[in-house]
């Protein structure tokens, strides 16, 4: 077994619960974690035979892309879609992060992690 990660991926999103939010928008960090079989990857040199960045990174992008209200929804569909498009993962876990978070307050960042097993 082994982990592959995507971490601090960038992106402008317009998630949160206030309407300013889902006008103005914000910057968002997302790690994607996931758990996978990579012997023979290792072994191969194969693209082919494991779990494609590029293609997690597309998950990630357009999941981010579809407005929510709530972070735990986008960490939601981010596994799902992850777990189900790619059958080699095993266990996802992510962290969907909101810079500057209109709280009133000094706050860096917000944020939200989930996993999922698939079962």
């Amino acid at each position: 077994m082994g982990v592959i990660k995507l971490n601090r991926v960038k992106v402008y999103a317009y998630h949160g619960c206030l309407v300013e939010e889902g006008q103005i928008g914000s910057d968002y960090l997302v790690d994607l974690k996931i758990n996978t079989d990579i012997s023979l990857p290792a072994q191969s040199d194969n693209l082919s035979d494991t779990v494609d960045y590029v293609h997690l990174n597309k998950i990630i992008k357009e999941e981010m892309a579809q407005r929510s209200k709530l972070l735990e929804h986008v960490c939601d569909r981010i596994l799902n879609r992850s777990l189900s498009e790619l059958s080699t993962i095993t266990k996802a876990k992510v962290t969907v992060r909101k810079i500057n978070p209109p709280i009133g307050g000094d706050v860096a960042s917000v944020g939200v992690t989930m996993s999922k097993k698939r079962s």
